[in-house]
């Protein structure tokens, strides 16, 4: 099983036909994502090609939806205009919007955030790199890739990632493959202060998927959410984890890189992060290079076998 999305998702790229758009769509449908619609503005009408691959084009994401039974949306929309695209997925009814865009202005996605609020809708992001649930064939094609994430490092297995980093995501799943072990799910929910899911959400789906064995978290300085999530997981899961903050030379009220990694209060820093970690018994990696073998002590700890 997989959370979120699965090899038989039907998929539909906003702005499929701007350079970025476009080239990560051609990237996902060599996966084997179900790539079925295009949509920008004008332009519908139009085909998207990419070898053998034909994808219709339309002018909104409603008449995608209707037209090809899409239920998510990945959103390659310049920051002007990403807030709407978001919420076009909303009011369409999409299950999952899948917001790629960097640089979104906070109070846009204020707004944003409080119009979906009980609404059908999850939004990931925006600034992630997306989601894999990878498939069975050769290097896990045939899988669903949503965004910009490498599909080829990926393997199918039985654990779940999830990160504000697309790099450090990249990092933990490479080092998990090479070592023969699978995923399930890989989540990166962005780095801006203000996003769609959490830390806490992705573990909770985690947690109720039996087919996910041990969790890998990547958090960073910034905020107070990867705390929430471990004491959420010294209480509720049973499930293996393994984390990794990163910003541990990061000097105090320095924002770095991310847009929500800035450290404002008590827990905001990688050392209180870190200490939390271990309080609730989460195996930390002291190094991104550690991820993977954290989660193997952490597996073999709690007799957890991971392939």
């Amino acid at each position: 099983m997989a959370i979120l999305i699965t090899p038989e998702t039907r998929i539909l790229v906003q702005g499929i036909t701007g350079d970025f758009g476009g080239r990560h769509a051609k990237l996902s449908l060599d996966y084997g994502t179900k790539v079925v619609a295009g949509v920008t503005p004008g332009k519908g009408g139009q085909v998207f090609e990419h070898g053998p691959h034909r994808v219709p084009i339309f002018n909104s994401v409603a008449e995608a939806a209707v037209a090809t039974g899409a239920t998510v949306s990945a959103i390659f929309v310049p920051p002007p205009f990403a807030a709407d695209a978001i919420l076009e997925c909303a009011g369409a009814g999409l299950d999952l919007a899948v917001a790629i865009t960097e640089g979104i202005p906070v109070r846009d996605m204020v707004l944003v955030k409080r119009a979906m609020a009980g609404g059908r809708t999850r939004l990931v992001g925006p600034n992630c790199p997306g989601l894999v649930t990878p498939g069975t064939g050769d290097k896990s094609f045939g899988g669903c890739r949503i965004g910009i994430a490498p599909g080829y490092i990926h393997r199918k297995g039985h654990v779940g990632v999830v990160s504000r980093s697309g790099t450090l995501t990249y990092e933990a799943v490479y080092q998990l493959t090479v070592r023969g072990i699978g995923q399930s799910t890989c989540v990166g929910i962005g780095g801006d202060p203000v996003n769609g899911t959490s830390h806490l959400d992705v573990i909770r789906m985690f947690n109720d998927d039996p087919e996910t064995r041990g969790i890998v978290m990547i958090g960073e300085i910034g905020g107070s959410a990867e705390a929430d999530a471990a004491r959420w997981i010294r209480d509720h899961c049973a499930k293996p984890v393994a984390g990794f903050i990163a910003g541990s030379t990061a000097p105090a009220g320095r924002r770095m890189g991310h847009a929500g990694a800035i450290v404002g209060g008590a827990e905001d820093t990688a050392a209180a992060k870190i200490a939390v970690f271990r309080e609730c018994g989460i195996e930390v990696a002291v190094t991104p290079s550690d991820m993977a073998d954290a989660l193997i002590r952490a597996a073999k700890a709690k007799g957890v076998s991971l392939g």
